[in-house]
């Protein structure tokens, strides 16, 4: 087939990977390069830098528009859209587009569907290919791939298993050659919005597992902080009292009560400050069990 591919994170490049084996990637559109890093250079995504490394076509457009007759003349036979980061276009959808989209729709659509799933305590998740249409994840579904959540999984492993069983499975609903799909149930609905960063702010209020869920889901960004204390490694733990409240400070941590059960702080770090082991921290701090931390 020929096909044009719209697709922008690390996400996307398994599937990026696996169409160029098996089929003729036309196009590759990807969002613009963005100033990133301590000295804010010019950094391509991910998926362009792969198309440039496969010898594919690149484009990227800071409007979809802009592409659209070079899409025009390439009359691709479908198109495979990837956490490409905006809406396509209903011109566009006189093509054939299919989408790879990180959880078991109808639950979760929207921009983070993976922390989403691991932030509220999700044990499954998956990935479905759909037929795109012009409304949010909306389009009927072509397949689904389930997989179990892992209790100390956190977004980064779970995206990579992912990508990996996106691409497989779109290989596999294009080699069907139907590529109708079987309407969703959209009373079943629900969303994964764009997380921000001050999300990462945590309550020893909480569970522990919800502190821990938010922990895994916001790794690597935007992590989760107690005030100007960021959490870089932390775990549930034994333990009660009130929250907030330091339970234990040993050579594997510092163990502070939440609103049900306890965490173990493993690493830290103070706002300008490095990395500290957190038993080191607590010392130079001042912390004290019984204390409030």
């Amino acid at each position: 087939m020929r096909i044009v591919f719209f697709g922008t994170p690390e996400f996307a490049v398994p599937t990026l990977d696996a169409l160029a084996q098996k089929h003729d990637v036309a196009l590759v559109v990807a969002q613009p390069d963005k100033r990133a890093g301590r000295g804010l250079q010019l950094q391509s995504p991910a998926t362009a830098r792969r198309a440039k490394e496969l010898g594919l076509a690149v484009a990227q457009p800071p409007k979809i528009r802009e592409v659209l007759p070079q899409i025009e003349s390439i009359r691709p036979d479908v198109g495979v859209v990837v956490a490409y980061g905006k809406i396509l276009p209903a011109d566009l959808l006189q093509i054939p587009f299919l989408n790879v989209h990180a959880s078991i729709l109808p639950k979760y659509r929207g921009a983070a569907p993976i922390q989403r799933a691991i932030e509220r305590g999700e044990n499954e998740t998956g990935v479905t290919i759909m037929r795109v249409d012009e409304e949010l994840d909306h389009g009927p579904i072509l397949a689904i791939e389930r997989t179990p959540i892992g209790p100390d999984e956190r977004a980064p492993a779970l995206s990579q298993r992912l990508a990996r069983l996106g691409a497989d499975a779109l290989l596999r609903a294009l080699a069907s050659g139907d590529l109708r799909g079987t309407p969703q149930d959209h009373a079943r609905a629900t969303l994964a919005p764009k997380i921000e960063k001050g999300e990462g702010e945590i309550r020893w209020s909480d569970p522990a597992q919800t502190i821990y869920n938010k922990f895994r889901a916001f790794d690597p960004w935007p992590g989760v902080n107690a005030g100007d204390l960021k959490l870089i490694d932390i775990r549930p733990a034994s333990g009660a009292g009130a929250p907030g409240m330091i339970l234990a400070i040993d050579d594997s941590g510092v163990t502070v009560a939440t609103g049900k059960g306890a965490i173990q702080l493993i690493t830290v770090q103070r706002a300008g400050k490095s990395r500290q082991r957190a038993q080191e921290f607590a010392r130079g701090a001042g912390w004290r069990v019984g204390a409030a931390v």
